[in-house]
């Protein structure tokens, strides 16, 4: 497989473990930054032997021979950057939230599916080794049809230091978090029909929520809640942010408990396993979790690009999360249940 040439539009907080992960991942090698403090891009350039550095991306689009690009900016610029890509027939990589609003998706996935060029979303929580261990369990059977989940996001997390644009943001947590959590719903259980959210500001100095409540019925004739909240409130865990999810089935439930713990439980019996994650040098130890499962979504999508096989995560299945967001951000306008 041929060394394919990327360039990375961004270089804010992410931007550094995104661009670790690219160099565990065979064929790809990123060769020019965008940020548009050039400060920013010109020391992670030093930091991972970037060659080259621009602060006008439009400079940077005209000037470089490039496979594809790796947009982590601010999702508020993501519309324009992907448009420009489709411009020039530039296969594009996207961090999510795809968009701030569904219409701009919509014309994201357009313009390159009338380029002819791969869109792909980085969707990453999926990624996550328990959550894939899960999913696994599920797909066996060991438990029966499900029929009720619930999935809840731990974390002492302050990412307001690390990104502060979020405080301004008018949709913050679901839009941030929540569209992770979304995607894992629909990863685990398949789609979802109608949906029902409550959002609550718990912190003053924000302008969007900073804690939700989902709860949806999925076309398998299930129920799935989900619980996120950037609210400060103290824990006590052993790291930053973990996913927990409680499955019931027909014949069993399983359990992804705290530390990466899965236990089944069946008529013969409980069996546990943990499942940690990949330690990386350079990842985040109190977030493990979350930066080891950049590799896994980096080599997937570049299987894509490289040997034009599918991704799990198009623009355009990504689109059907973005629905699934935009009807809770209206369930919880309304104060009714959605259909998606």
């Amino acid at each position: 497989m041929s060394e394919l040439n990327f360039a990375v539009l961004g270089a804010g907080y992410w931007a550094q473990f995104q661009l670790a992960a690219w160099r565990e991942v065979e064929g790809a090698r990123c060769v020019a930054i965008y940020n548009r403090t050039r400060s920013r891009a010109e020391a992670l350039a030093q930091r991972f032997g970037i060659p080259s550095v621009y602060d006008d991306a439009e400079n940077l689009l005209e000037r470089e021979n490039l496979d594809f690009i790796d947009i982590i900016t601010d999702n508020r610029t993501h519309c324009d950057f992907v448009k420009k890509a489709a411009g020039r027939r530039l296969p594009v990589i996207c961090q999510k939230p795809m968009a701030p609003t569904i219409g701009e998706c919509i014309e994201m996935v357009e313009a390159c599916r009338a380029a002819g060029i791969p869109f792909l979303v980085h969707e990453n929580w999926r990624w996550q080794t328990p959550i894939r261990a899960l999913k696994q369990v599920l797909d066996s059977g060991a438990v029966g049809r499900p029929v009720r989940a619930r999935i809840t996001v731990i974390t002492s997390a302050d990412d307001y230091q690390t990104q502060p644009f979020l405080k301004e943001l008018e949709r913050m947590v679901l839009a941030d978090m929540g569209v992770h959590l979304l995607d894992t719903a629909r990863f685990l259980f398949g789609e979802a029909a109608a949906v029902y959210c409550q959002t609550i500001q718990v912190q003053s100095d924000l302008k969007g929520e900073d804690m939700a409540t989902v709860m949806m019925r999925m076309d398998g004739a299930m129920t799935v809640s989900i619980e996120l909240a950037f609210a400060r409130i103290p824990i006590e865990r052993d790291h930053y942010i973990q996913t927990l999810i409680f499955v019931e089935g027909q014949c069993g439930s399983i359990e992804l408990g705290p530390d990466y713990w899965i236990r089944i439980t069946t008529a013969e019996g409980t069996y546990a396993r943990r499942h940690p994650p990949r330690r990386y040098p350079w990842g985040d130890p109190l977030q493990e979790v979350c930066t080891s499962s950049i590799v896994e979504c980096h080599r997937d999508l570049l299987a894509a690009l490289s040997r034009g096989r599918a991704a799990e995560t198009t623009a355009e299945d990504n689109l059907k999360t973005m629905r699934l967001m935009e009807a809770c951000y209206e369930s919880a306008s309304r104060g009714s249940a959605v259909c998606v």
